[in-house]
Protein backbone atom coordinates (compact mmCIF):
# COMPACT_ATOMS: atom_id res chain seq x y z
CA UNK A 1 0.00 0.00 0.00
CA UNK A 2 1.49 3.32 -1.06
CA UNK A 3 0.99 6.62 1.05
CA UNK A 4 -2.05 8.03 -1.30
CA UNK A 5 -3.47 4.16 -1.08
CA UNK A 6 -3.11 4.82 3.14
CA UNK A 7 -4.80 8.12 2.74
CA UNK A 8 -7.67 6.88 1.28
CA UNK A 9 -8.19 3.74 2.99
CA UNK A 10 -8.35 5.69 6.48
CA UNK A 11 -10.85 8.04 4.62
CA UNK A 12 -12.90 5.47 3.68
CA UNK A 13 -13.52 4.02 6.91
CA UNK A 14 -16.16 6.10 9.27
CA UNK A 15 -14.05 5.79 12.67
CA UNK A 16 -10.29 7.04 11.18
CA UNK A 17 -11.96 9.53 8.89
CA UNK A 18 -11.20 11.77 11.46
CA UNK A 19 -7.22 11.03 12.15
CA UNK A 20 -5.39 13.38 10.36
CA UNK A 21 -3.08 11.78 8.16
CA UNK A 22 0.62 13.82 7.65
CA UNK A 23 2.16 12.68 4.06
CA UNK A 24 6.04 12.51 5.81
CA UNK A 25 8.17 11.21 2.67
CA UNK A 26 11.42 11.82 0.65
CA UNK A 27 10.03 12.78 -2.59
CA UNK A 28 9.09 16.51 -2.88
CA UNK A 29 8.02 16.20 -6.26
CA UNK A 30 4.72 18.09 -7.78
CA UNK A 31 2.77 15.36 -8.66
CA UNK A 32 2.98 13.29 -5.37
CA UNK A 33 2.03 16.55 -3.30
CA UNK A 34 -0.91 17.35 -5.27
CA UNK A 35 -1.88 13.25 -5.55
CA UNK A 36 -1.35 13.40 -2.15
CA UNK A 37 -3.59 16.30 -1.12
CA UNK A 38 -6.10 14.73 -4.21
CA UNK A 39 -6.17 12.22 -1.70
CA UNK A 40 -7.43 14.24 1.15
CA UNK A 41 -4.11 14.40 3.02
CA UNK A 42 -3.95 16.78 5.99
CA UNK A 43 -0.49 17.86 5.37
CA UNK A 44 2.70 17.06 3.07
CA UNK A 45 6.28 16.65 4.19
CA UNK A 46 9.58 15.65 3.18
CA UNK A 47 11.50 14.21 5.45
CA UNK A 48 15.31 16.21 6.12
CA UNK A 49 18.30 14.44 5.51
CA UNK A 50 19.48 15.77 8.84
CA UNK A 51 19.02 13.22 11.59
CA UNK A 52 18.43 16.81 14.23
CA UNK A 53 16.20 18.42 11.57
CA UNK A 54 14.36 15.11 10.98
CA UNK A 55 13.40 15.14 14.93
CA UNK A 56 12.57 18.75 15.22
CA UNK A 57 10.05 18.34 11.89
CA UNK A 58 8.67 15.10 13.32
CA UNK A 59 7.91 17.04 17.03
CA UNK A 60 6.74 20.08 15.38
CA UNK A 61 4.07 17.36 13.03
CA UNK A 62 3.33 15.53 16.64
CA UNK A 63 2.93 18.61 18.62
CA UNK A 64 0.56 20.27 16.16
CA UNK A 65 -1.39 17.53 16.04
CA UNK A 66 -1.87 16.71 19.69
CA UNK A 67 -1.64 19.74 21.39
CA UNK A 68 -2.90 22.64 19.47
CA UNK A 69 -4.83 21.12 16.58
CA UNK A 70 -6.41 19.15 20.09
CA UNK A 71 -8.03 16.14 17.86
CA UNK A 72 -10.31 13.55 20.38
CA UNK A 73 -9.19 9.86 20.37
CA UNK A 74 -11.29 7.69 17.56
CA UNK A 75 -13.37 4.75 19.66
CA UNK A 76 -11.52 1.66 19.34
CA UNK A 77 -12.78 -0.34 15.28
CA UNK A 78 -12.17 -3.36 13.99
CA UNK A 79 -14.05 -3.61 10.74
CA UNK A 80 -13.28 -1.52 7.60
CA UNK A 81 -10.87 -0.38 5.70
CA UNK A 82 -8.12 0.16 8.22
CA UNK A 83 -8.58 -3.16 9.97
CA UNK A 84 -7.97 -5.09 6.88
CA UNK A 85 -4.75 -2.82 6.76
CA UNK A 86 -3.64 -4.19 10.09
CA UNK A 87 -4.96 -1.14 12.02
CA UNK A 88 -6.36 -1.97 15.40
Amino acid sequence: MNGREFVAAVNADEVFKVIPVVVFTTSAVDADVLGSYSAHANAYATKPIDLDTFERVVNEIHRFYSKIAGLPLPRRHESGAAAEAGFR
